[in-house]
Order: C-alpha cells, then structure tokens, then sequence
C-alpha cells in the first residue's frame, strides 16, 4: 500500500491518500476537492472510501464537492454529524469567511464499536478515540504498521480540548489506548510531520 501525504487548505491540514493498484482512498479531504480530483484523473485511480478521522471543517470541506464526482460515501462516527451540519458557519468563524461548501450527499456511518473494517483492497481497525471531539476516529493498518490519528495525537502534541464538546479525560483515555499499539507503529496525524507511537509514549 502506497500513503501520500498531501498538505491542503489554510490550515495546512493532512490529507492521505492510500493506493493499492487502482484503488484508492481519502482520509480527511480538506477543502481541495479539484486538487484531489485532477489527481486522482492523473493517477487513473479509482475512490471508494473518504474517511474523517473528526468533523471539523477543515478536514472535510471538500467532501461535498468530490462526491459530485465520485461515488464514494463519507464514512464518519454519527456523533461528530453536529459538525458536518455547521461546517460553513464554523469555517467563516475561523477564516472570516463563508468558504460556500457543498453538504456531503452521502453518509455512512461508522461501527459505535472498535472493529475491523474491509472496503475493497483495504482491511484495517477502526478504533474510536473520542475527546477532541465526540466521534473522533483513529484508522490502524496492524499489517502496514501505521495509524491515522486525525487531531487526537500529533508529534510532540496532543489535540485541543477547550471546545464546549471537547473532553479531557477522554482524550486522555484515548492516548493511552493508542499507546498501546506496537512501538514501531508511524502515526500519520492531521497536521504536522509523523512520528511513531514509541516515540510519543514518553507522556503516557
């Protein structure tokens, strides 16, 4: 499996995108839908999945748009749904601007459980890490050793917490059952450079 790491929108946010073959898929689009698309043309690959990792704006603005395109479902925990529903008015609150995004016209929701998860050629573990926000999810590929840990964990930094939906301690009960992955475990975070589950293990 190929993993290409591509730094989209204002706020430099981490867009990847997982190939095998001709199958690929998204993991937080942010708001470059003709980027990815014109890619994804280029590339001949075909998207079966975009992932959000959480339902902040800037990591799903361009899901609407994609799948106007594609026929690919935004896969997402139903309790981050409050945050797709205002995810205009959000953005304008935080670039003083209304970035007139398009609602995704599909949804499915994720397992309320941790659980593996099969779509086409990928298999990986879905494993929910609430505390930055409600529905946060993390995407572990145990045969690949890496994880997508969207604004849970980053390198040398964990996410934010003083949102009115944001929980401390569950963030913290979240780090540290990611921690418990292998050491040698890359974690792919939503912003910012890699790092690897030993190294962020000092914390916790």
């Amino acid at each position: 499996m190929k993993v290409q790491t591509l730094v989209l929108g204002e706020l430099r946010t981490n867009c990847y995108l997982l190939t095998q073959g001709s199958d690929c898929m998204l993991i937080d689009p942010a708001d470059s839908a003709d980027f990815i698309l014109e890619k994804l043309q280029r590339e001949g690959l075909n998207l079966r999945a975009i992932f959000a990792t959480h339902g902040h704006f800037d990591h799903v603005l361009a899901v609407g748009e994609l799948q106007l395109s594609v026929d690919a479902a935004l896969y997402i925990d139903a309790r981050d749904d409050f945050l797709i529903a205002r995810l205009n008015k959000t953005a304008e609150h935080f670039l003083g601007y209304d970035p007139l995004a398009i609602a995704p016209s599909t949804v499915t929701h994720v397992p309320q459980a941790d659980e593996d998860i099969i779509i086409e050629s990928f298999s990986f573990r879905l494993i929910h890490v609430p505390g930055h926000t409600p529905g946060s999810i993390a995407l572990y590929f145990p045969r690949e050793e890496f994880v997508f840990t969207g604004d849970t964990l980053f390198n040398n930094a964990v996410g934010r917490t003083d949102l009115s939906y944001s929980r401390k301690d569950d963030l913290k009960t979240s780090l540290q059952k990611l921690m418990k992955l292998p050491d040698e475990t890359i974690v792919y975070p939503g912003h910012g450079s890699e790092t690897t589950i030993q190294e962020e293990r000092h914390d916790y």
